[in-house]
């Protein structure tokens, strides 16, 4: 699994804080903090690993529950789903993937193109039977999975090359450098409900999609007869009932190649996008007072954004991983150190 790590399942904490440092020279590479909003438990958590499946290996995932034991489900995941999916990584292997060389090669334009078509295919398919059987692991579970479940983002790092396993609607972005300046492009697809090959999917399985006249842009899924669950995300761990009606924990996995612009991704749950844009995000990593703060000034500007923007709800728990990709080069940082 690696020798560093940074974890968290916050549950009734108000705050928590985690800093991931490199085991040479002890700079920050990566940081964590998750809130807990309105609710009685925290049901997000979240996890770093460094010497991740290789030397320079990293994980990052967040983990946002939902449902009377979605706090349960979130925490099961981030400590299970790590292991699986090694466990599928050298079970699958690289042969079992590129079972065309040739072909590979032939579709490949460049060295980066090759390299990148190598890194999406070698994780691929460990990354969709890992989210697969992780979901078996949860119909097993000690606590009920009926109606609680779990989003999922992790992102990958294995030398250059990032793949990014979406699940639900949480978010990762890359913060990276275009035309001098640093702007946000988004690494995932937040899989809703409202979106329109989800809802497809979902109304095939009889399972109903619409919004409430409450909440008239919030689409959501539904039993064929009862207004139950409303869900507001088309993928996700457990929700065994709904498992019958369209929701699946098949992720969406791309990849991206790093470039020396790409200055550091954050991974977070949708109670930061919720109330802050793509462009926030950055600019807040990008003003934090050091790179270890950067995760909780996040988690900060979202918690102030909904008591702005909603001051009569009760805010979500708001989850951030900050990591950086430039650390060996000072002028570049995101954050003064």
């Amino acid at each position: 699994m690696g020798n560093r790590v940074a974890t968290a399942s916050p549950v009734n904490a108000e705050g928590i804080s985690c800093v991931l440092r490199d085991q040479g020279d002890q700079r920050v590479v990566g940081c964590l903090h998750s809130q807990k909003g309105g609710k009685v438990v925290n049901q997000d958590s979240a996890v770093i690993y460094q010497s991740y499946g290789a030397t320079d290996g990293v994980l990052c995932g967040v983990f946002d529950g939902h449902g009377k034991n979605g706090h349960l489900v979130s925490r099961f995941v981030k400590e299970r789903l790590p292991l699986l999916l090694l466990e599928e990584k050298n079970a699958v292997g690289d042969a079992g993937i590129l079972t065309d060389e040739s072909s590979l090669e032939s579709q490949a334009t460049s060295d980066d193109d090759l390299s990148s078509d190598r890194t999406l295919h070698d994780w691929e398919l460990p990354c969709t039977n890992a989210f697969e059987k992780m979901d078996e692991e949860i119909k097993d579970a000690k606590f009920d999975c009926s109606f609680s479940g779990t989003t999922a983002v992790v992102v990958l790092k294995q030398g250059n090359e990032l793949v990014i396993a979406n699940l639900g609607d949480s978010r990762a972005i890359l913060g990276t450098i275009h035309e001098n300046e640093v702007i946000p492009v988004q690494l995932t697809t937040d899989l809703k409900p409202g979106t329109p090959d989800e809802a497809i999917r979902i109304q095939r399985s009889n399972g109903r999609v619409f919004a409430l006249k409450e909440e008239p842009d919030m689409k959501r899924a539904w039993l064929p007869s009862v207004y139950s669950p409303g869900m507001a995300m088309s993928r996700a761990f457990g929700d065994l009932v709904m498992k019958n009606y369209g929701i699946i924990s098949t992720p969406v996995v791309t990849h991206h190649n790093i470039s020396s612009d790409d200055l550091f991704i954050v991974v977070a749950t949708d109670g930061i996008w919720d109330v802050l844009s793509n462009e926030d995000v950055t600019a807040v990593v990008m003003a934090a007072e050091t790179e270890e703060m950067a995760a909780k000034a996040v988690v900060d500007a979202a918690a102030a954004a909904w008591k702005t923007n909603f001051p009569r709800d009760k805010s979500d728990d708001c989850t951030a991983i900050c990591f950086f990709l430039q650390n060996n080069n000072p002028s570049q940082a995101p954050a003064s150190s």
